[in-house]
């Protein structure tokens, strides 16, 4: 399953995002992964979530973003949930067409259905500006 939380830049997004990841992590069966472009919010976070500085690997575009998500859940049978903040930016999404959006994110759904996992993405874009597609996928707008 896949989550969307969308909304422009300096809206609240990850603040929303690390508050649904710490609630989480207190009723969590498995593991809980974080992706962030930096580490600035290693100190907000849990110490049980593990959160990984995608900006540190050498990921060119979206199809090796989801190889490297491929990568972390086979590491981890116990993966239960991935947040993914600024996700245009760490997916490599951000100069691409919304149809490389949907694309993308039609791909990570179809991993977590296959592995039960269910992701939470930040979204820089107003809900308007998506596919119509990814519309039903919103569970916050700020």
């Amino acid at each position: 399953m896949v989550q969307l939380i969308v909304g422009k830049k300096g809206k609240g997004k990850t603040k929303e995002l690390l508050d649904r990841v710490n609630k989480t992590i207190k009723s969590a069966n498995g593991s809980v992964v974080y992706l962030d472009k930096n580490v600035k919010h290693m100190y907000e976070l849990n110490n049980k979530v593990r959160l990984i500085d995608v900006s540190t690997f050498p990921l060119k575009n979206p199809d090796e973003f989801v190889g490297f998500i491929c990568g972390i859940i086979s590491q981890d049978h116990d993966l239960e949930e991935m947040y993914l903040d600024s996700f245009l930016n760490i997916s490599k999404l951000e100069q691409m067409e919304d149809g490389d959006i949907a694309g993308t994110i039609r791909q990570i759904e179809a991993i977590g259905k296959e592995f039960s996992i269910t992701f939470t993405l930040s979204v820089s874009k107003d809900a308007d500006e998506l596919p119509e597609d990814l519309k039903d996928k919103i569970i916050v707008s700020l």
